[in-house]
């Protein structure tokens, strides 16, 4: 496929479909549901695959009847697989900041008893995720979660239960794994998001390094399916996307660059194949 490049400009116009996502979660895509969207259409009787999913704001937009959604955040896809069990939330969930910070205790103490995955890590999860500072999912050497308390002057709405995503999530698997051990299939429709290609990248245990970034592109470009990838469009990002002949589109995102206190809208660039 030749390689080809335009630029989208002009706001992108939130979908209206699909259920919001239950967390908050850095560098989600509902914005970019449009855009999606259109290169979707057509493709809805394919299983959609996200090696990256975050906060499930592509999946509950496009609502695909068939996914197949992993992240390296364990944390995060056991409070998926509890929803899907039919998590209802039971603990202590008042925005107060000492009721914050023994909740944040709490699930420390899973990470240590390694009980990560239980139902109680997923309610404390989801609470420490909506009452934290800016809803961000950090993790200091030891693997313990450090995020302070998030003095929202607002009152915070908590679920009680999710039952709305528990339908949904019902034909759907999660798994948490290296991208690279996904169990893909040739007619599998790929949207990879992976870490933005900036300094911090702590999502995860381990972080992601360029290494990384230059493996799931390569991963990408060998499926035989449709693919879509999208990251900041740095320039070794974009030369690596052109080396691998996606088809590149850059989109204005709503974000801004923070950098030496540069205020400029940051660019998202988008990779095809095979559409």
């Amino acid at each position: 496929m030749p390689n080809r490049q335009t630029y989208k400009s002009g706001p992108v116009q939130l979908s209206d479909r699909g259920l919001r996502p239950p967390l908050k979660w850095a560098g989600g895509k509902r914005w970019f549901l449009p855009v999606i969207e259109r290169y979707w259409k057509g493709h809805e009787g394919r299983r959609l695959v996200e090696p990256f999913c975050g906060g499930l704001g592509v999946a509950l937009g496009l609502r695909p009847d068939r996914a197949l959604l992993n992240d390296a955040n364990p944390h995060l896809i056991s409070f998926y697989q509890w929803v899907r069990k039919g998590l209802t939330v039971t603990i202590d969930t008042r925005n107060e900041e000492p009721v914050y910070y023994a909740n944040r205790e709490r699930f420390n103490r899973h990470i240590r008893a390694k009980t990560h995955d239980s139902a109680e890590a997923a309610q404390l999860f989801y609470y420490l995720n909506r009452t934290g500072f800016n809803g961000l999912c950090r993790f200091n050497l030891s693997g313990e979660f450090n995020v302070p308390y998030g003095r929202y002057s607002e009152r915070l709405k908590y679920a009680a239960d999710f039952a709305a995503y528990r339908r949904q999530f019902r034909r759907w698997t999660f798994t948490c794994s290296d991208f690279e051990d996904l169990a893909v299939q040739a007619d599998d429709f790929i949207y990879a998001d992976p870490p933005y290609d900036v300094e911090f990248t702590t999502y995860s245990r381990g972080g992601f390094s360029w290494e990384d970034q230059v493996r799931t592109a390569e991963w990408v470009a060998a499926h035989p399916g449709p693919v879509l990838l999208s990251n900041q469009a740095t320039p070794r990002v974009t030369e690596l996307y052109q080396r691998l002949g996606f088809r590149l589109e850059y989109h204005p995102a709503p974000r801004r660059i923070r950098c030496n206190g540069d205020r400029t809208l940051a660019c998202e660039v988008l990779a095809i194949k095979g559409l």
